[in-house]
């Protein structure tokens, strides 16, 4: 039965592995991966098969000479969508290229090979197929491998699949590549608030103190498309996403900031695509917009995406940053580390925006700790101006 599923500790069911359901199941889904009518995908003949077409997320080149233009086309994109994409980015395109083939590589394994490295909900790092612990609850359309980058406490290449060969040194390099990615952004995202440009990564533990991790995500081929999701509708609960998509199939959507409606992105050749998760929307005291998204499935083809999560040390506490409240700008949400925030993602698994509201609920009933600096320059940095 390793084939089927997992019945690993802590899980309160046995695992099931969507890519054994998608190899078995024929022409219908289970019921446990049927989405409510409302929240079932929009999907047109364009997004079925692939193609381009309609509106797309903003695209920054990192590239450009004037580093002020660059920032503000940053702000601007993380103001209003929340989400862009960054060309030239400086990672080279072949490493992009043999990561997603090494990944590839390991979700071709055989079942008893994948199976070695089953997770449980303790840590969810290794192969998994499911979030949130709740029994009998709504599933995604999807598996995936998650393990830990930063802090280098965290990191254990035991962890990491020894197949393919070249799986653990590729993930490595491209793990400190895209970390370099991360800083940079950062500091572009900082001044961008019109702060100084180390103030964002400061509230992050600074670097070397900050966390990171991945999780690569398989989406297998789905007969009813139509139905079913392969991740759930939701915000990142972290600080900032650095996500490589597939090269072959679409299926990321995202809200539309305009008139709420779903979009399918359009990936752009070897760009990451960048969202601000909900820990830099506390910070930036919702200056920055952490946006609910999506994926997708597809019936030709799987599908594999890997998202690169840059977030702050754990136990540090995280509110809105004292530079950016103001008599006219009360702080929006109450004092909380990622630690405590994110039990509620381990427990219920992802759920729109729910935890990032009720903490703003929580504040305006008057749970809020952080105040504004009598001097704002004294803070660190000007108020930014919205």
């Amino acid at each position: 039965m390793t084939s089927c599923f997992n019945g690993g500790a802590g899980w309160p069911e046995p695992v099931v592995r969507v890519q054994a359901v998608s190899d078995t199941c024929g022409d219908t889904i289970p019921e446990r991966y049927v989405k409510p009518l409302s929240e079932r995908p929009s999907l047109s003949p364009a997004a079925a098969d692939g193609a381009g077409g309609g509106p797309n997320i903003p695209v920054v080149d990192l590239s450009m000479p004037d580093a002020d233009a660059t920032s503000e086309a940053v702000a601007a994109a993380c103001r209003e969508w929340g989400f862009f994409q960054v060309v030239n980015h400086g990672v080279r395109p072949e490493l992009l290229r043999s990561a997603r083939a090494a990944w590839r590589g390991f979700f071709r394994q055989p079942a008893e090979v994948r199976e070695r490295y089953a997770n449980s909900p303790a840590t969810y790092e290794g192969y998994g197929s499911r979030l949130g612990t709740a029994k009998g609850g709504p599933l995604d359309w999807g598996d995936y491998y998650f393990l830990h980058l930063l802090p280098p406490s965290l990191k254990s290449h035991d962890k990491w699949p020894s197949l393919p060969a070249s799986l653990r040194e590729t993930t490595e390099e491209y793990g400190e590549e895209v970390v370099q990615l991360c800083r940079r952004v950062m500091r572009l995202l900082s001044t961008g608030l019109g702060l100084e440009a180390g103030r964002l990564q400061a509230a992050f533990g600074r670097e070397g103190g900050e966390g990171a991790c991945m999780r690569v995500n398989f989406y297998p081929r789905c007969p009813q498309p139509e139905l079913t999701l392969g991740v759930a509708a939701h915000s990142d609960p972290g600080g900032m996403t650095m996500l490589l998509v597939d090269d072959h199939v679409r299926g990321l959507q995202v809200r539309s900031p305009g008139d709420g409606k779903w979009i399918t992105v359009d990936p752009v050749p070897d760009a990451f695509i960048v969202n601000i998760g909900d820990q830099i929307q506390v910070l930036s005291n919702a200056a920055y917009k952490s946006v609910e998204h999506r994926v997708s499935v597809s019936a030709a083809e799987d599908r594999l995406s890997m998202a690169f999560f840059y977030n702050p040390r754990s136990d540090l506490p995280i509110a809105p940053m004292p530079e950016l409240v103001a008599p006219g700008r009360p702080a929006l949400y109450p004092e909380m580390t990622f630690d405590e925030y994110r039990v509620f993602i381990r427990q219920r698994g992802l759920a729109g925006k729910a935890q990032l509201q009720s903490l703003q609920a929580k504040a305006a009933a008057g749970g809020c700790s952080a105040a504004a600096p009598a001097d704002p320059a004294a803070a660190g940095g000007s108020p930014s101006s919205r």
